[in-house]
């Protein structure tokens, strides 16, 4: 009988395990996924009412995260004005200022949005339309993120990408219901809510064209991370800026 029992539950692990791995993996479909990113500032007066639209994006316009993917991302020149944003990172100034490169700005500005790899200005009223236009396109590069463990405020992932043309493929932790109380600054007295907020950044990965790369990565969690509030997002982008496949997967309960 004990025998049994022991069978039942090495078996019962076992389904645990393997029904784990199945829920900790996705693979991007067939047509593009839209990715929207914000640049942002908790010490930006004019920041809150677009972290406020991002945050209630899928809600306002019926959109899923298989159709937009949005990525918040703050920025650190704000800083000196008297309040230090703790989600900035000078990584998220610095790929804000390549993507105005890209699209041959002269500045940089909060709240900016870019869409699939290019600035929209109308984003108040363009977001739907232009969403809608990404996935129509056929993807031009297959994605897959899997979740294999978390130890040690330490998420070990499997990355793979396959794209059409030469591109690089970025990885991100994301977190949701993030909140501030602002004490100094143009938003002081302000208490702030941020979604979608990214708060690691993984080192680019290269793809060659039309070679599926498989890669084992990891990103840090922070020590004050809700991890039911944790997702990974990845993104293939070309040289040019454009983005080809974008992919979300939720922290697994498994973790």
């Amino acid at each position: 009988m004990k025998s049994l029992i022991l069978l039942t539950s090495l078996a019962l692990a076992c389904a645990n395990t393997v029904h784990a791995a199945e829920m900790c993996s996705k693979t991007s479909p067939a047509y593009t996924i839209a990715l929207l990113e914000l640049y942002t500032s908790e010490g930006c007066d004019s920041c809150p009412p677009a972290d406020k639209a991002i945050s209630h994006l899928h809600q306002n316009t019926g959109l899923t995260m298989d159709q937009v993917i949005p990525l918040s991302l703050h920025v650190d020149y704000w800083d000196y004005l008297g309040w230090k944003d703790v989600f900035a990172k000078k990584t998220f100034t610095e790929r804000q200022r390549s993507l105005a490169d890209l699209a041959g700005a002269r500045t940089v500005y909060t709240p900016e949005i870019f869409m699939a790899g290019k600035e929209l200005r109308d984003w108040r009223s363009g977001i739907v339309d232009e969403v809608k236009r990404s996935n129509q396109k056929p993807a031009m590069a297959s994605l897959r993120i899997g979740i294999e463990k978390l130890t040690d405020n330490k998420l070990y992932l499997n990355l793979q990408g396959n794209s059409k043309q030469a591109a690089k493929l970025h990885f991100a932790l994301v977190e949701q219901a993030l909140i501030s109380k602002v004490q100094a600054g143009e938003n002081r007295g302000a208490t702030l809510q941020h979604d979608f907020v990214a708060r690691e950044w993984g080192e680019a990965i290269s793809l060659q064209a039309a070679k599926t790369e498989n890669y084992t990565a990891q990103l840090g969690i922070p020590a004050n991370a809700r991890r039911k509030n944790l997702s990974v997002v990845a993104f293939a982008q070309d040289q040019q800026g454009n983005i080809l496949q974008a992919l979300s997967l939720p922290l697994c309960e498994a973790m």
